[in-house]
């Protein structure tokens, strides 16, 4: 992978809620896929100088690479519920460097019996293991919860490498049917996410809090719709009496998903809502889904634009514990270089996020590597970063 220099940022997001913007730096060293610096170029001069490939982000923002906490992958770059190809690659283009699957649950014929169920998601897992589209991470192989599966699958799933579970399209007769496959899941490791809300169209179970408190998984899926939200009383019931996180996505309800944020914010739990797509689905094929979020609760919710640029890298990280989501040394060197879109009254991509306008992004580098030079997807930044060396 060699050394990269990524220089000239006017501004720099974190990616943690907490401190969302550094201060005093312009640099980032990126050395075999991990960041290895961030500072000020001129004390970071003799690495700048010696790094194999030089990012200038000409005055633009740099800041940690989306990650999707809900794509509903297959297998390869296709879907089939879509009939899109090569669509992955185009999220990239969106800013998603990575992506969480939330079940391969459009794959053709997908199995449901036990030992199906299981093989699905462990030959997911593999697949995406090594196949990069367009530079994407995809942490494939979510194994959906049937009422066949036992403890010993957990673990024979968890030894195979599987570490996602979903709960909410297996053949139960009753939600509280699953807590002993979510507890079980818990116990091998496995991240687990509950649909919540309406029935989808991928038949999926409708859940409400009562059902979502008794099942206590970590992540309260598409909480704003998927896409029919849950009720606003469901939603306080679950910021006061669990600490599951609280997933926004693209494809639901934007009044609700505004006023989930305002709620949190309100209750001093915003490190607990992540941000997703929840596409490929009806809602179609969408490379901006996740940017275009992150710029909605930017312009009409509480949080300012570089905390909702954390709410869909630096949070979803910590809740999936990835090693990635935040522009900080040791974390893997996925970046994203944007700026205010031409023509836009903004001068630079925060201030445009604020006004509504989706940011031009110019840059996307992941494993440390620079991928393109200019997305295909968004408006062309007022500022292009270049590729120096």
């Amino acid at each position: 992978m060699g050394t990269l220099a990524v220089v000239g940022a006017g501004t720099l997001v974190s990616g943690d809620l907490a401190n969302p913007l550094i201060e005093d730096a312009d640099t980032v060293l990126c050395a075999d896929g991990v960041i290895t610096a961030v500072g000020r170029s001129r004390d970071l001069a003799d690495e700048v100088a010696s790094a194999d490939r030089v990012l200038n982000a000409s005055g633009a923002t740099v800041a940690p690479g989306l990650i999707d906490s809900h794509g509903h992958v297959t297998f390869g770059d296709y879907s089939p519920r879509q009939k899109a190809v090569d669509y992955l690659e185009g999220y990239v283009h969106g800013g998603i460097t990575r992506t969480i699957s939330a079940g391969e649950v459009h794959v053709p014929g997908r199995p449901r019996d036990r030992e199906g169920v299981k093989a699905l998601a462990v030959a997911a897992r593999a697949s995406f293991d090594r196949y990069r589209p367009g530079g994407m991470r995809v942490h494939a192989g979510n194994v959906l919860l049937e009422p066949t599966l036992t403890a010993e699958d957990f673990a024979h799933l968890a030894r195979c490498g599987v570490w996602l579970a979903k709960f909410g399209f297996g053949a139960y007769e009753k939600a509280l049917d699953g807590v002993d496959q979510i507890r079980w899941a818990k116990e091998h490791g496995l991240v687990v996410m509950c649909h919540a809300g309406g029935a989808s169209a991928a038949g999926s179970a409708s859940l409400r809090a009562e059902d979502l408190l008794a099942l206590d998984p970590h992540v309260c899926g598409h909480a704003n719709g998927g896409p029919t939200s849950l009720p606003a009383a469901d939603v306080e019931r679950l910021l006061t009496e669990s600490g599951m996180a609280l997933q926004i996505v693209q494809a639901g309800n934007l009044r609700a998903g505004l006023d989930i944020v305002r709620r949190a914010a309100e209750a001093g739990a915003l490190a607990r809502i992540v941000v997703g797509s929840d596409t490929p689905s009806g809602f179609g094929v969408m490379p901006l889904a996740v940017l275009k979020t992150v710029v909605e609760l930017s312009a009409l919710s509480p949080v300012q634009p570089a905390q909702a640029w954390a709410l869909a890298s630096g949070n979803v990280a910590e809740v999936w514990g990835l090693p990635a989501g935040r522009l900080r040394v040791g974390a893997e060197a996925d970046l994203v270089v944007l700026d205010a879109p031409r023509g836009s009254a903004a001068t630079t991509a925060l201030e445009a996020m604020s006004i509504g306008d989706i940011p031009g992004i110019s840059a996307v580098v992941t494993d440390g590597v620079p991928r393109f030079l200019a997305s295909r997807n968004t408006p062309g930044a007022m500022r292009p970063a270049t590729l120096d060396r």
